[in-house]
């Protein structure tokens, strides 16, 4: 797992905004678990949020400006609204032959706000 760095103006607009790669460890887990092809569910052991996306900083600009119109920044409790915007806490990816089923860029990236974001995260295959 990796910590993403997070380009300035979205740190500033969005404070505690914490973002981990763990692709990598999704990866091993596919490669370590029994079935060779099927779906792996990455669930958020905590307060975060799963997502693939692409890992450059076009997307979070995207994404500041997105929460920026949808969630005024001086909403009171502005965070928990951003989570519940941002959807499930799961994200589906295929894999085939052990190997995730990703484009080029993409990345499994674990989103959360603040001290609340724990770094567990559950890996379910189904084949």
């Amino acid at each position: 797992m990796t910590s993403v760095e997070i380009p300035y103006s979205i740190a500033c607009a969005l404070p505690s905004l914490v973002v981990l790669d763990i692709t990598n460890d999704v990866q091993h887990g596919v490669e370590q678990g029994e079935p060779d092809s099927g779906i792996a569910y990455v669930s958020s052991g905590g307060e975060g949020l799963v997502r693939v996306s692409e890992r450059e900083s076009g997307f979070f600009s995207d994404l500041e400006e997105m929460l920026g119109r949808l969630v005024p920044f001086d909403i009171p409790d502005r965070e928990r609204l951003l989570e519940f915007l941002l959807g499930a806490r799961t994200e589906q990816v295929p894999f085939a032959a052990r190997q995730l089923c990703l484009g080029q860029w993409q990345r499994i990236l674990l989103f959360g706000f603040g001290e609340r974001l724990s770094p567990d995260w559950t890996l379910t295959l189904v084949g």
